[in-house]
C-alpha cells in the first residue's frame, strides 16, 4: 500500500529557522571567524554590490551562475558563502587547547535545541509519523537531520557509519555515529555535512565551503557522486501516494529534478502545498490528475500540535 512522503524546500527552513531562501541569501549576516573569513567575506561583497546594481531585475541565483564563471577567487568564495551563511546559526565556538575553536553543530549533539527551528521542524515532522515513507529536499542545511537524529533517519544505506563525533562530550570520538533509522532521507542537492568522499556528523563542509552541493543556479545539474540520492528519491517517490510539499516552489528552470518528479511519481494522487503562495498550475504539469490542495504554514504563534488539531493538513482544493 501506497503512503506518504514529505518534501521540503527551503521555504520549510525559512519558516522553522529563519534561515534565507535564494532572494535573501546574500544579506551578509554572518559573524565572520578571523582574518580569512573576513576576507573572503569582502570579496563575495565587492562582487555582488556591483553585480546587483548592475542587473536590479535579476535574482541571486544568476548571480551565482555568472561567479561561478568567474577567476577562482570569486567563485571559491561565493561557494564558500553559500554554506557559510547556512550553517551561521548552528555554529559553535568553545575554548579548547588553548584557543577558541568551532564546529557546525553534530546531528546528535543535545545543544541543537538551543538553536533556531530544531525544536519547531522536529515537531512539524513528527506529525507525519509513523506512516511516512520518506523524506526528500533540495535544502544544504542539517535542519532535518537535527530534528530526526541518526535513530531514524538514513541516506539510503541503513548502518552507514559517519565520519566524526557524537553527541558532546569529546569522549564520543570513541563511538562510532551509525544511522540507525527507519526513515529515508533524500538531499537531492548534497548537503553542509558531505564533500565528495565521506559523509560526517556535524556540517563542517560549511565551515570550509568545500561541501558537495549543487549549486543554486537557474539551470541544476547534479554531479554523478549525488545519483545515489536520487535514486533514494525515485524509490521514495514510488510509493507514494500523497506528497505534502513545504517550501518548494517547484521553479521551471529546475528541469531535472522537475523530470524526476514526474518520472518517478506517477502514482501520486494529492499534492498537499504548505506554502503562503502556491503555484498549482506548475504542479499540474507535473500531476494534472492529482488533487492539488494548498494551507498556509503553522503560524508561530500556534503549536504545531494545535494546528493539527485545528484542520492541520486538510488543505483547500485549489
Amino acid at each position: 500500500m501506497k503512503g506518504r512522503a514529505l518534501f521540503v524546500g527551503a521555504g520549510f527552513s525559512a519558516w522553522a529557522a529563519e534561515l534565507p531562501v535564494a532572494a535573501g541569501l546574500f544579506d551578509f549576516a554572518i559573524d565572520p571567524f578571523g582574518p580569512t573569513e573576513a576576507r573572503r567575506l569582502d570579496v563575495v561583497r565587492t562582487a555582488w554590490e556591483p553585480w546587483i546594481g548592475g542587473h536590479p531585475d535579476e535574482h541571486s541565483e544568476q548571480f551565482v551562475s555568472w561567479a561561478l564563471a568567474e577567476g577562482n577567487a570569486v567563485r571559491n568564495a561565493v561557494l564558500w558563502y553559500i554554506t557559510r551563511r547556512l550553517s551561521e546559526p548552528y555554529i559553535w565556538h568553545e575554548w579548547h587547547a588553548g584557543r577558541v575553536r568551532r564546529h557546525v553543530l553534530m546531528i546528535d549533539e543535545n545543544r541543537k535545541y538551543e538553536r533556531p527551528g530544531v525544536k519547531r521542524a522536529q515537531d512539524f515532522i513528527s506529525t507525519l509519523f509513523p506512516h511516512l515513507a520518506g523524506i526528500m529536499t533540495t535544502n544544504y542545511d542539517l535542519l532535518v537531520e537535527y530534528a530526526l537524529g541518526s535513530k531514524v533517519f538514513h541516506y539510503g544505506k541503513p548502518g552507514e557509519m559517519l565520519r566524526g563525533r557524537g553527541p558532546y562530550p569529546v569522549s564520543q570520538w570513541r563511538r562510532p555515529v551509525t544511522l540507525r533509522g527507519w526513515l529515508p532521507l533524500a538531499k537531492l542537492h548534497g548537503s553542509i555535512s558531505w564533500d565528495s568522499e565521506l559523509r560526517y556528523t556535524d556540517g563542517r563542509r560549511g565551515l570550509t565551503g568545500n561541501a558537495l552541493i549543487v549549486a543554486p543556479t537557474p539551470e541544476k545539474t547534479p554531479p554523478e557522486t549525488l545519483a545515489g540520492q536520487w535514486t533514494l528519491a525515485g524509490r521514495i517517490l514510488a510509493v507514494t501516494s500523497h506528497l505534502i510539499v513545504f517550501g518548494f516552489g517547484f521553479n521551471p528552470y529546475d528541469v531535472a529534478l522537475l523530470s524526476h518528479l514526474k518520472e518517478h511519481g506517477s502514482g501520486i494522487e494529492r499534492v498537499t502545498v504548505v506554502d503562503v503562495s502556491p503555484n498549482p498550475e506548475r504542479i499540474e504539469r507535473i500531476w494534472p490528475n492529482a488533487r492539488i490542495e494548498a494551507i498556509c504554514p503553522p503560524p508561530k504563534q500556534q503549536t504545531i500540535r494545535d494546528w493539527v488539531r485545528t484542520g492541520g493538513f486538510e488543505g483547500e482544493v485549489i
